[in-house]
This record gives structure tokens, C-alpha cells and sequence, in this order.
């Protein structure tokens, strides 16, 4: 599961990060700078650790890495133009593809890595690169919101389908078909973000007040959860947790919003006998009468957890984890630094800052908000949210030269059947004794096989 900052076009550096982003199972989380990039390891609340950094491309404003491994794709201001694709334990260069504009977002699984540009979508098979497909003639697409599931069996793609309404087109990674398309706002979409299953889709609006959840691949609205009703905010992250269970919203705002994702019933539970439980009932029955503005307004959830930022207006991006069996919250703001809070899955209320990182020393310098790691909730709820990490490959897919790929050749499939995912790296790729060779590829807009340089 992927939480990244919205792509924006070169030129656009704000603070003293270029860009962020969590990887796709909140593990890791990868940042650039003028200088270059460093990917640091999200196992720990106390320690930060840096896995790696790299000074050699400078001006970053893209990076992405694949799940846990040693796959990075990177974009910068240099070349706005080329995705370089490395093994960064090996130090080594995979592939790097050109395109016709400038590279505004990246997205990646196990089966697909897709490159966004504003006009246009390129899907690749990620184990050999080849390009299976290029979505031509989008509406113009200046931020490159786009979203691909995480779950490789079904690699489903979402992308703004106007630009004048919020709709969203929702495209089928393997098959290479549209499925349908979803009316999911008046306005222009700000975010869109898929669930770990693939099953959900979660938007939202440049106005940023109500955010909703449909079916995948149905494209029917499942929940409606309003962020606020006093001022339109600029939403910059929207992010499902790995369960499903609670989905997460942050914004220009000092205010980070989590909602509940409550099982969906066909009837309402029975209200107790109560004078306010008679007075719901009545509310109810007459937003049945009610415009569909102001019957929506009733029926839709508010926030059930929110944790509070000590700045605004910082560009920034939010996701939950479990950390050390755990549930947490995570920001990363455009100023150099990490949040972690702790929330309460049960109650939820008000997110307690347990920690601040530096993400611009030495890779563990920290910056403590309290001298002891003192955990703010009880214990006895932990043995709840202490559910065992969701499996995912180990492996990272190699390369072939077979349809533009470049280093190495293409691994056996044995080396994606699913798995723990491996922290430390174990199962490296191109394998050992693979034959490196090196090639470019640049991708004309309406080519699909582009052109081969020999490097």
C-alpha cells in the first residue's frame, strides 16, 4: 500500500523535501532532496533507521521503492523526462525508459510499474519491463493523480476521466481494459487511493469536505464520510490501513482525519428506547424528505480518530501502520520530518505525538518530544491490533532484454510466489550470475515498442 505526496511538475520544490512516499506496505518510507534520496526503514518507533541513500542523482523529485527490496525507481529535475529504474544494494543500474513529457507520478506492484505523464498512462510488466500498454488522449492531468492497487492478482488502475467533474475511470492493469467509470464528485478529483485488497476505492474533491469509498470493481459508493463543512481544504494524502479498517485523510490543514470503515448491514441496529434514541429515529425518517443535499449531509460519518499537526499549509502525506505490534500514525511534512501518534482502535479521539524524526541528519537523528517512550494507551488492547504483517513476495523481479528491459534475465516465476516480506534483503536480483548488459529505452508518445539505444 502506497501513501505518496501528489505529483507535481518539475520546477515545483518546496521546502527542504521534494518529494515523499511510503512504500506499498507502509514499511518504508523514501524521500528526496537537492542532493539526492535516502529510503528510510519504519520498523521502530524510537529508532529511524536509514537503509539507504544516494547522492549520484541529484535534484530528486520522484522516488519510489518497491514493497521492501532493493527495487527503486527514481525521477529527476535533470532529466524530468527519464525514470531510472536501480538495485541500490547492488549499486547497480536496471533500466532507465524516456518519455515524451515530463514524468509526473509513478506507481508500482509486484506485476505492473506504471508512469504517468499528463496526457498519457504507461503500464509496464515489472519483471521484464516490456511496455504492455500506453492510455493515450487522458484529460490533462497536471498533478498525475493516478492510483494502482497493490494487490498484484488484480493490479487495478484509477485516473480522473474529466476535468471539469470528479470522475473516475477505473482500468483493469491485466487485461488492459476499462472496467467503468464512477461519478464520484461534482468537482475535480484531489486523491483517489486504493485499498490493500484492491476491493475499495477511496476520493476525494478539491474541496476536500466529503471523501467516499466505493466497490472494486463494481464502482458502487460504500461509505460517505465528511472531513469538514467550514473551509475547502486541499487534500494531499488519502490512504486505506493494511486491514481495511480505517482510512486516513490529510490535508493543507493542521488536522489529520481517520475514519472507521464499519461493516455495512442492511438494516440499522434497533435504537434504544431513549429520548434521543427517539429523536434519531425522527431525524432519520425525515431526511427522507429532506433535499438530497442536506439528506446526505445527515447521513454521512464523521471522523473517528484525528490527530493534530503543529503547523499548516506544509505539504505532507499520512499513513497508518503497525509498529511494534502496534497501531500508529504517520506524517511526513515537507519540512524534514516524521510524526508518529499513537491511535486507539477502539475508542479513537485525539492521537497522542509519541515521536518526531529528522529525515535530513544522519539517518537516525532523532528529535524527541518526550524524554521516555511512555505508550499513552493501555496495553490491554494490544493483543487486538497485534495481527501478523499481510504476506508479500520476497523477491524482486528481475530483468530481461526481451521487450526493452535491461539488465539481467527474467526470473524464474517461482521467485514471485508470495511470502514474509524480507526486511534485510536477503534475495537479491538480477541473479549472481546473470550476463548484465545495458540499454536505453525512449518511448515516442503513440509507440509502443519505442527505440533501442546500446549504452
Amino acid at each position: 500500500m502506497e501513501a505518496e505526496a501528489a505529483g507535481r511538475p518539475p520546477g515545483r520544490v518546496e521546502a527542504a523535501l521534494s518529494c515523499f512516499s511510503f512504500n506499498q506496505d507502509c514499511t518504508s518510507l523514501a524521500i528526496g532532496t537537492k542532493a539526492g534520496y535516502k529510503l528510510f526503514s519504519l520498523s521502530s518507533v524510537e529508532q529511524l533507521d536509514q537503509v539507504h541513500g544516494s547522492n549520484e542523482i541529484p535534484d530528486v523529485y520522484i522516488v519510489e521503492r518497491l514493497f521492501s527490496s532493493s527495487l527503486v525507481v527514481v525521477v529527476s529535475h535533470t532529466k524530468p523526462r527519464q525514470m531510472n529504474v536501480y538495485h541500490f544494494k547492488k549499486g547497480t543500474e536496471i533500466c532507465n525508459y524516456s518519455y515524451s513529457s515530463n514524468i509526473l507520478s509513478i506507481r508500482l506492484n509486484r506485476q505492473r510499474l506504471l508512469v504517468c505523464l499528463e496526457e498519457s498512462i504507461y503500464i509496464h510488466n515489472i519483471k521484464d519491463m516490456k511496455l504492455l500498454k500506453t492510455i493515450l488522449d487522458i484529460p490533462a492531468n497536471p498533478t498525475g493523480l493516478c492510483a494502482l492497487s497493490i494487490n498484484h492478482s488484480n493490479s487495478y488502475v484509477a485516473y480522473p476521466g474529466s476535468l471539469t467533474t470528479g470522475e473516475i475511470v477505473l482500468y483493469d492493469g491485466h487485461s488492459l481494459k476499462t472496467l467503468c467509470t464512477i461519478a464520484a464528485h461534482e468537482g475535480t478529483l484531489a486523491a483517489i487511493a486504493f485499498n490493500a485488497a484492491g476491493s475499495k476505492l477511496a476520493s476525494a474533491s478539491e474541496k476536500g469536505t466529503v471523501i467516499r469509498v466505493f466497490s472494486v470493481p463494481e464502482g458502487q459508493k460504500l461509505y460517505e464520510f465528511r472531513r469538514g463543512m467550514k473551509r475547502y481544504v486541499t487534500i494531499s494524502s488519502l490512504v486505506f490501513s493494511m486491514d481495511s479498517q480505517f482510512l486516513c485523510a490529510s490535508s493543507n490543514t493542521e488536522t489529520v482525519h481517520i475514519f472507521k470503515l464499519e461493516h455495512l448491514t442492511n438494516s440499522r441496529p434497533e435504537e434504544p428506547s431513549t429520548w434521543s434514541g427517539y429523536m434519531g429515529k425522527m431525524f432519520l425518517a425525515a431526511s427522507n424528505y429532506l433535499p438530497a443535499q442536506v439528506s446526505d449531509m445527515m447521513n454521512q460519518d464523521r471522523a473517528f480518530a484525528t490527530g493534530r499537526l503543529h503547523f499548516s499549509g506544509q505539504r505532507n502525506i499520512c499513513t497508518l501502520s503497525t509498529i511494534q505490534k502496534l497501531p500508529r500514525l504517520l506524517v511526513a511534512s515537507s519540512d524534514g520530518h516524521l510524526y508518529i501518534y499513537n491511535l486507539d482502535p477502539q475508542d479513537g479521539g485525539d492521537c497522542v505525538l509519541i515521536k518526531t524524526h529528522s529525515l535530513l541528519g544522519s539517518g537516525t537523528t532523532e528529535e524527541n518530544k518526550e524524554n521516555d517512550l511512555k505508550p499513552s494507551l493501555p496495553q490491554s488492547y494490544a493483543a487486538t491490533v497485534a495481527r501478523p504483517s499481510p504476506s508479500s513476495a520476497s523477491t524482486v523481479p528481475g530483468y530481461s532484454e526481451d521487450g526493452g528491459a535491461l539488465r539481467g534475465e527474467v526470473i524464474p516465476e517461482h521467485e514471485f510466489a508470495t511470502g514474509p516480506v524480507c526486511l534485510d534483503d536477503e534475495n537479491e536480483f538480477p541473479p549472481a550470475n546473470c550476463q548484465v548488459q545495458c540499454q536505453q529505452i525512449i518511448l515516442c508518445r503513440g509507440n509502443q515498442k519505442g527505440k533501442t539505444k546500446q549504452s
